[in-house]
């Protein structure tokens, strides 16, 4: 036998070798080729599963102006000071990191003059849930402090001014209660694109920025980071800027709301001033109130919401109140429409009207013998009224009133929104367990009693019988929105408004008026003083009230004012009246003769059962 030549076999395993390599090179290179060709797709997904975050970026709120171009809501730029931990990521355990922060915020504290308000807590929250996100150690710095930072020329690394838009109202108070004010997000719901980190929207709260908050809001937008495999942020992809949301312009008068609040300072209480053409709001201020930039703070909206005076109480349309006298022109027109009643009419006024052996007194204890109707309303007469109410009967009275929309909400697009209360028979027995009496029905014809209205209801009312009968939906927004709504039309014939009318003319413009301290130069108006007292016997408490209408032939505005705790609707609500129609008129206050002053009455209506 032949053994094999020794160098043929070394080729031969050389040769496996080789073959063997290339095999190995051409399955790596398929392998790499289907990695990186073929499966290209579903291998860049993985990846960016595993190191993409997306963020999204809250959207703009809209402007709100009033209905000149006022700018009363806006956004502005809040600077705050940001870290970014991975720029401060130290070796080993978390423990350096935090340390390493709280260093760095600490010096920057001593530069800026702004005390730290983080803690270790906070740090470790932030690493555990949104570590590639700035941590802001300050928000809304103010200029002082950043010009200190500007100007030490120290360098910080993993230190920048991160900008956030803050909801800002530039007039301070003015319509607070009609403005509302914006807070934080809690929860994004139905979001097409699932976000790992949100910064949240500017969120309304109440007022008009929580009943348009559709309208206000803006469009998110997002940004995309890329993460390393310890979740620090190592940059920023691409970005998707927030959109503004819609403006709306409101229908307040910038000017005459802040005359309207002027006439409250100190006080509590509400006014009302309505276009008697249409239903738009031109003022509706409530007092006290307050600045809806504070209320960012949690701490301020606790304090505020435990303040005696309640002034996040909207008091123009939450507000509830026995009417007094401003109740007896309904009383006046149900009598002349349904009960047979003439304006020639005439009662006895002794000083009081007795039922039952029970005396409802008038402010004029020496009574003001017989008289007619428009002398009634001009003089606020107690007597003649519960006998007006009583021929009249109280079915009718409840359906006018009813008709008109006492007990229910006018519809004004603000939340919290109060109905009043219009009591009957059915209430009574239901709350009371006790039916209804002639004491009940007296009481209600000179606003007493378990009667309720709100100043808005109040607004709306006196415009009605300004206007001609139209009542309509208060509206608060101007643009975007549809034309004042008409909500129904009163049935009330032309004498009856005459009579009423004429009466209301008499209250502000006879010299023996009640309301004559509300009188202007130039502008005729109609009118009614009230006094509704409150609270026990031994100690009774009054709501001054005054309702008008301007100018007495053509009204263009229907305002409704309520003090609280004050001494009479002439004395305290008539010349804030005044003031109020003197500023929309461009005209002056009339003030009295003393003479007559003297003379006249200071009171109306002041006591009931």
């Amino acid at each position: 036998m032949e053994l094999n030549n020794p160098v043929d076999g070394e080729q031969l395993r050389l040769r496996l070798t080789v073959v063997v390599m290339f095999v190995a090179l051409l399955f790596l290179a398929g392998a790499l080729w289907r990695i990186q060709v073929l499966q290209v797709s579903e291998h860049t997904e993985r990846l960016d599963s595993q190191s993409i975050r997306r963020v999204r970026l809250p959207g703009l709120r809209g402007v709100i102006t009033d209905r000149n171009g006022v700018l009363l809501a806006d956004n502005r730029p809040s600077y705050c000071m940001a870290i970014y931990v991975e720029e401060l990521r130290q070796p080993g355990r978390w423990d350096k990191t935090i340390e390493e922060v709280e260093r760095v915020v600490a010096e920057l504290s001593d530069i800026m003059g702004v005390p730290p308000n983080l803690t270790s807590s906070d740090l470790r929250t932030h690493i555990r849930r949104r570590l590639p996100l700035p941590f802001l150690a300050w928000s809304d710095l103010p200029p002082e402090a950043l010009a200190r930072w500007a100007e030490s020329g120290v360098t910080f690394p993993g230190v920048d001014i991160h900008i956030e838009p803050v909801r800002e109202y530039p007039r301070g108070t003015l319509a607070a209660h009609v403005l509302g004010y914006v807070g934080r997000s809690k929860l994004i719901l139905d979001e097409k694109t699932p976000y790992h980190f949100y910064m949240p929207d500017m969120e309304g709260q109440f007022g008009v920025e929580r009943s348009f908050d559709v309208r206000l809001a803006g469009v998110a937008g997002g940004k995309l980071l890329r993460v390393d495999a310890s979740g620090f942020r190592h940059n920023e992809m691409a970005e998707r800027e927030p959109k503004m949301g819609q403006d709306i312009r409101l229908t307040l008068d910038a000017e005459l709301q802040a005359l309207a609040e002027s006439l409250l300072v100190g006080e509590r209480g509400a006014v009302v001033m309505l276009d008697a053409r249409n239903g738009d709001v031109i003022a509706l201020a409530s007092s006290p109130t307050f600045n809806p930039s504070a209320m960012r703070s949690h701490s301020e909206l606790a304090k505020l919401s435990h303040d005696q005076d309640k002034p996040l109480f909207n008091r123009a349309i939450s507000g509830q109140y026995p009417p007094g006298s401003t109740f007896k022109p309904l009383v006046a027109i149900t009598a002349l429409e349904n009960a047979g009643v003439s304006p020639n009419t005439q009662f006895d006024c002794p000083g009081y009207f007795e039922l039952g052996g029970v005396r409802i007194h008038c402010w004029k204890r020496s009574g003001h013998g017989t008289i007619a109707m428009r002398k009634a309303i001009e003089q606020s007469c107690n007597s003649y009224f519960c006998q007006l109410g009583l021929k009249s009967t109280y079915e009718r009275m409840y359906h006018m009133s009813d008709a008109f929309g006492f007990g229910r909400c006018t519809g004004i697009a603000l939340d919290y929104e109060a109905s009043g209360l219009l009591p009957n028979d059915s209430w009574k027995r239901r709350t009371r367990k006790d039916g209804w009496r002639s004491g009940d029905t007296c009481n209600v014809s000179i606003g007493q009693g378990a009667l309720l209205t709100t100043p808005l209801q109040m607004a709306l009312f006196v415009s009605a019988i300004g206007n001609g009968g139209f009542v309509y939906t208060p509206r608060i927004v101007l643009e975007p929105w549809e034309e004042g709504n008409l909500s129904q039309r009163m049935a009330w014939s032309d004498e009856t408004l005459a009579t009423v009318r004429g009466g209301m003319f008499d209250v502000v413009e006879a010299e023996t008026g009640t309301g004559r301290r509300a009188r202007i130069e130039g502008i005729a108006m109609g009118g009614k003083t009230g006094t509704a007292e409150y609270g026990p016997r031994e100690a009774r408490r009054k709501y001054a009230w005054m309702i008008a209408f301007a100018p007495h032939e053509k009204a263009r505005y229907g305002v409704a004012i309520v003090l609280e705790d004050a001494m009479s609707g002439g004395r305290n609500a008539a010349p804030r009246m005044a003031k109020l129609m003197a500023g929309a008129f461009h005209s002056q206050p009339v003030f009295p003769d003393p003479a007559t002053e003297a003379a006249a009455a200071t009171a109306d209506g002041e006591v009931a059962l």
